[in-house]
């Protein structure tokens, strides 16, 4: 029982075992459950990004669990870091605006950040190639996609102060 729900856990509700891009998936359905929390559901950001700090401690060792006996340490099943690296951005963008935003902003935001997750998480640029390479563990596995989800922020921010 104890398995079954770290698998699901680690595997998104299993979206993991989608045969083709599991990883992109994991991070569509991630954005849109994100929307439908901030703007259908109305809870707050800083609740949300707590939430997502706690995942990612829970997955620290879940992850670890779910990949202990096998050789490669990181299965594209496992997407939970997915879901964590999605989050940072997603989740900062909303704390940073806070209030009324017009929903064709938001959408066309949350679209970018998707795609430059997903670029950033693909191709791995330094230091997100450091910790794919160097830690064969839940560490490197989540930690990846947490540094790509910071370059995405970065990206947004030097946007924003060139644009104003």
């Amino acid at each position: 029982m104890i398995n079954q729900i770290n698998f699901l856990f680690v595997t998104l509700f299993g979206i993991g075992k989608i045969g083709k891009i599991p990883g992109s998936v994991a991070s569509l359905v991630t954005t849109l459950f994100l929307f439908f929390i901030f703007h259908i559901l109305n809870i707050s950001p800083n609740i949300v990004l707590i939430f997502v700090i706690l995942i990612f401690f829970i997955s620290l060792y879940s992850v670890n669990i779910f990949i202990k006996n096998m050789d490669n340490k990181d299965p594209k099943e496992v997407v939970i870091d997915e879901f964590i690296g999605q989050s940072i951005p997603i989740c900062l963008y909303e704390i940073a605006h806070e209030g009324v935003k017009e929903t064709s902003q938001i959408l066309t935001f949350y679209f970018i950040m998707f795609i430059l997750f997903r670029i950033f998480d693909i191709a791995k640029p330094y230091p997100v190639s450091y910790y794919d390479i160097n830690f064969k563990n839940s560490f490197g596995v989540i930690m990846d996609d947490v540094c790509a989800g910071l370059y995405v922020v970065a990206v947004l921010v030097l946007y924003m102060v060139i644009s104003s």
